[in-house]
């Protein structure tokens, strides 16, 4: 196996490790989060809400003030009510809206417990939606979203309050916790609709966005189908949409020739990685992977962010940043 890099200590006590997240490594990302917070601020004044540009234009809705009429005014914005009283034209005024409610969707099926180096997929899927999560709280807005696995799926309606947040972070962590519990996968699912897959948490998601809604989709797309690309595409008509695609080194390459052992848990095997062909061949696969999520996701206008298992993931965010404004 490849070593991996070495973490500046301070900034290694924000990444979540292993393959179980426990509850207090979530609620650390708050301040992981705050690191985050001035380039956020930064980019906002220059339009972007959130991590990204907003689609939504107009007036917004939140009513400020009447004040008199002036050349150049939307006659459509005159108040007749109060024109009438007064004798006077007079127009409302309204407030740009701020608030964006914030929605989060996180994988956290089988396919996402796996991993080679520093912590499974399931792992730091669950803390990058509890960073997205603690920073949309810090900025005021609604959270919500939906934890789903294979078997069933969490919704949790977006409030602004803490406790809201709190709920969905324990939804990620008991989800992570029952990827341990084999029996958990014979267990039927509560909602006799349930179908395993990306399409039914999207079209979970879709009864609980508004439009102008930031939505974050954080998975490996294993099950991505056309009918998931049918719901990302109407989802990212109205709202700010991004995808976080959560991979592993040992998917992206295999490791150096030699020997390894490896489980899933109950059952060990070894795997060969001397065969050049075969090692050609297995990082071709996941470059075509790759390349046709992005080519998917550019045709719809939905930025995607890439992270890896074995990267600190606040700077892997923070390069994003970066490179997108």
């Amino acid at each position: 196996m490849s070593t991996v890099k070495k973490l500046d200590p301070f900034q290694s006590h924000f990444q979540c490790e292993g393959a179980v997240v426990d509850l207090e490594q979530l609620l650390i990302q708050r301040y992981a989060a705050k690191t985050l917070e001035y380039l956020v601020q930064t980019r906002s004044i220059a339009g972007v809400s959130g991590l990204h540009l907003s689609k939504m234009r107009g007036r917004g809705i939140d009513f400020e003030e009447f004040r008199p009429y002036q050349a150049g005014d939307d006659i459509r914005l005159i108040d007749w009510r109060v024109t009438a009283r007064t004798g006077k034209p007079f127009t409302k005024v309204f407030r740009e809206e701020r608030e964006r409610p914030v929605i989060i969707a996180v994988d956290q099926t089988p396919n996402m417990y796996f991993g080679s180096q520093v912590a499974f997929k399931s792992v730091i899927a669950a803390q990058v939606a509890s960073l997205f999560c603690w920073l949309a709280i810090d900025n005021g807005d609604r959270v919500g979203g939906l934890v789903y696995s294979d078997t069933g799926a969490s919704l949790v309606r977006p409030r602004r309050s803490r406790r809201s947040a709190m709920h969905l972070l324990n939804f990620m962590h008991q989800y992570n916790l029952r990827l341990q519990d084999r029996n958990f996968d014979n267990a039927p699912p509560a909602d006799p609709n349930f179908r395993p897959g990306l399409a039914y948490a999207l079209g979970q998601i879709r009864r609980i966005t508004k439009p102008g809604s930031t939505l974050y989709v954080i998975s490996d797309f294993a099950t991505l189908d056309e009918q998931a690309l049918q719901y990302l595409y109407q989802l990212s008509r109205h709202n700010n949409l991004v995808c976080c695609f959560i991979y592993d080194a040992l998917e992206e390459m295999l490791p150096v020739p030699g020997f390894y052992s490896i489980t899933d848990g109950k059952r060990k095997g070894a795997l060969n990685t001397y065969n050049s062909r075969i090692r050609s061949s297995y990082q071709e696969q996941f470059k075509q992977r790759v390349t046709d999520l992005n080519t998917e996701l550019d045709s719809l206008q939905i930025p995607l962010i890439k992270l890896r298992t074995n990267q600190l993931v606040v700077e892997q965010i923070r390069q994003w940043i970066m490179q997108t404004s």
